[in-house]
């Protein structure tokens, strides 16, 4: 375990606790540091530290999210699937339009004619 980490992550839940109250109590951030006994620089010192932690979480999940190789289009999980989304296919004069409710036997027929053509 990392007690330098742990140390790190218990002070910004404080701070962030200390912040919110202060937000909460509607005060300017110079009558609340009086009243609580802290001093500005302290209080502007972790602001910064919230804001850069909440920074790196943020990029790491929007790095977790593109996980595309460069060049790559990432597609849609699972769960974004199930909209009424429907793929066209034309070809000449003929468009084959397929979605969520297409029976797939038919599909399946349908694919088949077309290869043989």
């Amino acid at each position: 375990m990392n007690t330098q980490k742990v140390t790190t992550e218990y002070r910004l839940s404080k701070w962030a606790q200390i912040i919110q109250t202060r937000i909460d109590s509607g005060k300017n951030i110079e009558e609340f540091c009086q009243t609580a006994g802290i001093t500005k620089n302290a209080y502007f010192y972790w602001q910064r530290k919230l804001r850069e932690a909440a920074c790196t979480e943020l990029v790491k999940t929007e790095e977790q999210k593109n996980i595309a190789p460069s060049g790559w289009m990432q597609l849609n999980s699972p769960q974004a699937q199930h909209t009424n989304v429907s793929l066209c296919v034309e070809i000449n004069d003929c468009c084959i339009v397929v979605n969520n409710e297409t029976d797939t036997e038919l599909l399946k027929k349908v694919c088949r004619m077309l290869r043989s053509l």
